[in-house]
């Protein structure tokens, strides 16, 4: 026989452990927070050091980003370096915004398809939230730029795929500046606004109806009248 001897691990060995279990399950995306050192010492029953010993673990893993001051942060699985070279470029040459939009035609149908068969009953109601909000902001002709980025992650997370979700995290960072541009540009009038909530709520019933193809076709029916907006909008400003 070849028994090992038992070794008792360290506290904040399992800290870390199951703080890195809850990210690669998904629970937190690139980008959030992670509860503060008091709070999490809290949760586990320990000493604050053993709490900031486990997140240095995790962060020199390259899981996560400590700030001073402003919390310890999610990193994305994706990232390359702690710029976005993507995003440099898009800004220079907007363009290139439209090759993205196209890569996530191609991202965003699959998720589409995987989250209506494994969706949970917690995504959907997380999604049917946003839909709501989307709808009373409709109602009063305001517009719901956030909850619309916020619905395509959550679709993303409801595959329980963390690539997915990491890579759908990294790229909307990446577009942030160039949708929020476009949003303001050309979306602005009521009809607009309709034809999103449309869009966005054909998707979440197709998910809730775990109707993989509805799902995946209502997404890239989306995704290209968006692409030909930002089409429009790119042209126009080359002119």
């Amino acid at each position: 026989m070849n028994f090992k001897p038992i070794k008792p691990k360290k506290v904040s060995t399992q800290i870390a452990e199951q703080i890195r279990s809850s990210i690669l399950a998904g629970e937190f995306a690139p980008g959030d927070k992670l509860p503060p050192e008091r709070e999490l010492a809290e949760m586990f029953g320990v000493s604050r050091p053993s709490v900031r010993e486990a997140l240095n673990v995790l962060a020199s893993s390259g899981l996560v980003m400590s700030y001073q001051g402003g919390g310890t942060v999610v990193r994305s699985l994706v990232e390359t370096s702690s710029t976005n070279p993507l995003s440099e470029l898009i800004r220079v040459q907007q363009d290139r915004a439209l090759d993205v939009i196209e890569v996530r035609k191609c991202m965003e149908s699959w998720t589409a398809w995987y989250a209506a068969e494994r969706a949970l009953p917690d995504d959907i109601r997380r999604m049917e939230e946003i839909i709501a909000g989307m709808k009373h902001n409709l109602e009063l002709k305001q517009p719901s730029e956030d909850l619309d980025a916020n619905l395509h992650i959550i679709i993303a997370r409801a595959t329980h795929n963390i690539v997915w979700l990491h890579l759908m995290q990294s790229l909307f960072d990446a577009m942030k500046e160039f949708q929020q541009t476009v949003w303001r540009a050309v979306y602005l009038t009521h009809e607009d606004h309709k034809i999103l909530f449309d869009h966005h709520n054909a998707v979440v019933q197709a998910i809730k109806a775990k109707d993989p193809l509805a799902a995946r076709d209502a997404m890239v029916f989306h995704l290209a009248f968006a692409e030909g907006r930002s089409s429009a909008y790119v042209s126009q400003k080359q002119q």
